[in-house]
């Protein structure tokens, strides 16, 4: 099993989320992020001064799959959070050793 770990932006999370289903992959767990990549945040302007944010609002999706599925899964989230600019994500592959499930205590290696 892997656990796949997609940082993407917030604007993209309704369209990954659709291609996911739409490809069977029903079970993710989504949580609000902050981080920063190359481009090492933005500048604003505001009130008439300039002001660098270098942690940018980012949405972090982590899905456990089998390792036959792996690859699918990571073409699905490209191919939905894709916008082609700077700042479209990043996507990790950990291994898993075992997953429990804890109400019935049904164990999957």
């Amino acid at each position: 099993m892997k656990l796949v770990k997609a940082i993407i932006k917030p604007e993209r999370l309704e369209f990954v989320k659709k291609a996911l289903e739409e490809k069977g992959f029903k079970g993710m767990t989504i949580t609000e992020v902050q981080g920063r990549g190359e481009q090492k945040g933005i500048a604003l302007e505001y009130r008439g001064g300039l002001m660098v944010v270098d942690l940018l609002p980012k949405i972090q999706i982590e899905i456990v799959v089998k390792s036959s599925e792996t690859e699918s899964l990571i073409s699905t989230i490209s191919e939905a959070a894709k916008t082609g600019k700077i700042g479209d994500g990043r996507i990790f592959v950990i291994p898993v050793e075992k997953s429990i499930r804890i109400r019935t205590g049904e164990t999957d290696e």
